[in-house]
């Protein structure tokens, strides 16, 4: 095996040609070449959650080839290659080793350095994933509430002579997430600050709770909310997902949790949610949304809102909920109504309606 050193800076740029050079000479001379028959594996490059395309990321073959329909699992995360795009942005149906494409059809954004594999069929691929996940919950034996975890960082923060804040900012937009992180900046205290780990457009998901859990942060979503998936996580790993509609309630309470205070505020009791499966009109209603229950359940009067790719669109409360022609007070997971929702007309198939009430508590 030839040994060689190559001296580049990843700042001026120097070298890079040269180290090109020596590995593509290495290689010939080795004759090493990958094989396009193996099992494929390869790694995320980089990945976002695209308007109209959903969560995509990049990826490198290292070896085998990837196909159109494949199932993958990357880290802990599920998928199924629907679409390939190469880096002229043309679909392309198979990539071989050293090949970078854009795949289309995880079931989440991937994070970024993770490695992905081809697996059977997708029932594999969630299997596989679900016992990674499964694995990281497991690495730690005793796992405290949100409560526990909020009220023991409060705490730090409180009495530490150096303390820091950690943060994870979902928001609706670009312009809100900019407008959150200038604002997050001039937050400060003596020997204190605010640190945002990470920042994105969309809804909260479970790789963000994963990323809180790490890191020891707090997330906070500004007219996002969390899938199913992100709120089982955050409620297995004990972490506490905070969401705001006005900006500066949202910095107030950045502000208070870096002092280690918090004033009283409205907390959610979670209700139960509904897939939106049709719409149609009704007479003096206007248009209600066809649902199916998939969790909790949905309570007529009592506040909504309605989510779309992750992004809250509406917030409001439920004016008619209906059994096939019958008015009922509420309808149990796994059973269809029809919900009707005060001043909004814009509902859409595919959007999800959240159910909840609000009380204020006090915290100290």
């Amino acid at each position: 095996m030839y040994k060689r050193q190559a001296e580049i800076s990843a700042l001026t740029g120097d070298g890079v040609d040269d180290l090109l050079e020596m590995v593509s000479l290495v290689a010939e001379v080795e004759e090493l070449k990958a094989n396009p028959s193996a099992a494929a594996i390869g790694t995320v490059i980089e990945s976002r959650l695209e308007v109209g395309r959903g969560p995509v990321a990049t990826v490198v073959l290292q070896r085998g080839t990837l196909k159109k329909g494949a199932s993958i699992v990357a880290g802990a995360l599920p998928g199924r290659v629907r679409a390939m795009f190469d880096d002229q942005e043309q679909q392309v149906k198979s990539a071989g080793p050293s090949t970078p494409v854009l795949v289309m059809g995880w079931a989440d954004v991937p994070s970024a350095g993770d490695m992905f594999e081809i697996v059977k069929n997708d029932r594999t691929a969630r299997k596989l994933a679900d016992e990674r996940r499964h694995d990281l919950r497991s690495s730690t034996h005793v796992v405290p509430t949100a409560t526990e975890r909020l009220e023991t960082l409060l705490e730090n923060l409180r009495t530490a002579d150096h303390a820091e804040l950690r943060i994870v900012v979902r928001a609706d937009a670009m312009g809100s997430l900019e407008a959150i992180r200038d604002s997050v900046r001039k937050i400060t205290r003596d020997d204190g600050k605010v640190t945002l780990i990470q920042g994105a457009v969309g809804g909260v998901t479970a790789n963000d709770v994963m990323l809180a859990e790490a890191s020891e942060a707090i997330i906070y979503g500004f007219n996002a909310r969390p899938d199913s998936a992100a709120r089982a996580a955050a409620k297995a790993s004990g972490i506490d997902i905070r969401t705001f509609s006005i900006i500066y309630e949202l910095l107030d309470d950045i502000e208070g949790m870096l002092l280690g205070e918090l004033a009283p505020e409205e907390v959610e009791s979670f209700l139960g949610v509904a897939d939106v499966r049709e719409v149609f009109r009704a007479p003096r209603l206007g248009k209600v949304a066809g649902c199916y229950v998939t969790e909790g359940e949905i309570n007529r009067n009592a506040r909504a809102r309605v989510v779309r790719d992750g992004v809250v669109v509406y917030e409001g409360r439920i004016i008619s909920l209906r059994r096939f022609k019958d008015d009922v007070p509420s309808v149990a997971v796994g059973f269809e109504c029809g919900i009707g929702l005060e001043n909004f007309r814009d509902i859409k198939e595919g959007d999800t309606i959240e159910s909840f009430e609000v009380r204020e508590i006090a915290r100290v």
